[in-house]
């Protein structure tokens, strides 16, 4: 056993490492600490809990990441890191289109486009890990937006959760 691993559960070097390994661990441990969620301002979504959600679309979309005020799954650094930095994005775009050999986008509205579908691929993986075909998660409200307001559309058309047929 490594000196990672070693020591109290409760904090230390051992979650800082494990949570280094897997950072979509982090919000296990934060459900855990927090108890109850901190119930949402008055004006806030009746479905959401965190009280950075916005309105959307359809019964399937209206998810919250379940966390407080203070913890919301897209106001944490790996989220920034992962699902908004554009470098990160723009590796990730590249080995996709290099793979499906796509070319560059030619349209107004493209590569905010690309860059969306990049974050929530990442978001994904980073939650979920690999999913196989016709395996679809939903990303909590407060993250499409944050990716939505980062990387818009210019007529405001999103495509939405599509779930499995």
């Amino acid at each position: 056993v490594g000196r990672e691993s070693a020591g109290p559960v409760s904090g230390g070097r051992g979650q800082r490492g494990l949570f280094a390994r897997e950072p979509g661990l982090v919000f296990d441990a934060l459900i855990s600490l927090q108890g109850t969620p901190t119930l949402p301002p008055a004006a806030a979504l009746p479905w959401c809990t965190c009280g950075n959600c916005r309105e959307m679309a359809t019964d399937a979309e209206r998810k919250c990441c379940g966390q407080g005020p203070d913890h919301y799954i897209s106001k944490l650094p790996h989220f920034e890191l992962y699902c908004l930095e554009d470098g990160y994005l723009r590796l990730h775009r590249q080995y996709r289109n290099d793979v499906l050999v796509v070319g560059e986008p030619r349209e107004p509205g493209d590569d905010n486009r690309q860059f969306r579908y990049a974050a929530y691929l990442q978001y994904i993986f980073w939650q979920h890990g690999a999913l196989s075909q016709g395996n679809r998660h939903v990303i909590p409200s407060c993250c499409v937006w944050r990716v939505r307001d980062k990387y818009p559309d210019p007529q405001g058309q999103y495509t939405g959760f599509v779930p499995t047929i």
